[in-house]
């Protein structure tokens, strides 16, 4: 999921920049797909912005498809992880399924996959396994498996994931790796929050027991937000930073609901409000 609650301001990026990134949307949900499409996102920026030096000579890979299922907000976005991500894999290894509300009839491909014993789904929570360790004990990593990624905010994650039966079926996994986030373009709400991208290369590198895809799908991330940032865009940090520094400088919510979840925040990282 795009560890993210709050949008990011097309104030901060170079009208250029905007349009560019803009053009891409056009090709997203059709590039999880590969072909044509694939291509006309590796070539819908001008050279002085290219990322396709720091894109794979070729397709990584993966025995493990991935299932994105993102919320519809998401495609409105001018930056997003997504696409990145679906250029480097396979055909048939990033399937990217738009919606909020999942049904078997509707849906019977995902309805498949949810039911099939080889399914994660990546989503933290009580019940989730550390994905490492269940690699380890119980050698999970000598099977082909589906990985189910919900790309949202994550108060759309959490509605997308509660709401949907189906995604109750599959096991569920949560990464316990203590990294930060690279999307520095974008808030996320804590320090260990992970763009979708980010997530699906921590999942796939535990996986298929191979590092190096963890560091070839962060290249062309880290690749966009340094353009970014040279182009007008800030670093953004996370809710937690700035809430630890006292740099927040919004006014605290209103919305019983929002309240809720800002006090969850502070709880779950020890802040108190300064």
């Amino acid at each position: 999921m795009d560890a993210a609650n709050e949008d990011f301001s097309r104030q901060d990026v170079d009208p250029e920049m905007t349009m560019l990134t803009a053009e891409e949307e056009e090709v997203t949900e059709q590039s999880a797909d590969g072909g044509d499409e694939v291509e006309n996102l590796r070539r819908s920026r001008p050279q002085k912005v290219c990322l396709c030096p720091f894109l794979p000579s070729r397709p990584l890979e993966v025995s493990t498809c991935l299932y994105v299922v993102q919320h519809p907000a998401e495609e409105s976005r001018v930056l997003r992880t997504v696409p990145l991500l679906a250029t480097c894999l396979p055909q048939g290894k990033c399937n990217i399924i738009v919606g909020r509300r999942f049904s078997e009839e509707k849906h019977p491909e995902l309805a498949a996959v949810c039911q099939d014993s080889r399914t994660l789904i990546l989503y933290p929570g009580p019940k989730s396994q550390n994905l490492e360790e269940l690699v380890r004990c119980q050698d999970v990593g000598s099977i082909n498996h589906n990985v189910i990624i919900i790309d949202g905010t994550w108060s759309q994650a959490k509605n997308m994931f509660l709401k949907n039966s189906m995604f109750h079926f599959p096991k569920q996994v949560q990464l316990n790796r203590t990294l930060s986030s690279q999307y520095v373009i974008r808030t996320q709400p804590s320090n260990i929050c992970l763009s979708t991208l980010e997530c699906a290369a921590v999942a796939l590198s535990v996986l298929e027991r191979n590092d190096e895809i963890h560091e070839v799908l962060l290249r062309p991330l880290k690749a966009l937000c340094s353009f970014q940032l040279q182009h007008g865009a800030q670093i953004h940090h996370s809710k937690e930073h700035l809430l630890k520094t006292g740099m927040y400088d919004k006014p605290m919510p209103k919305n019983k609901r929002k309240i809720k979840r800002m006090e969850k925040l502070l709880a779950d990282h020890s802040i108190c409000p300064r």
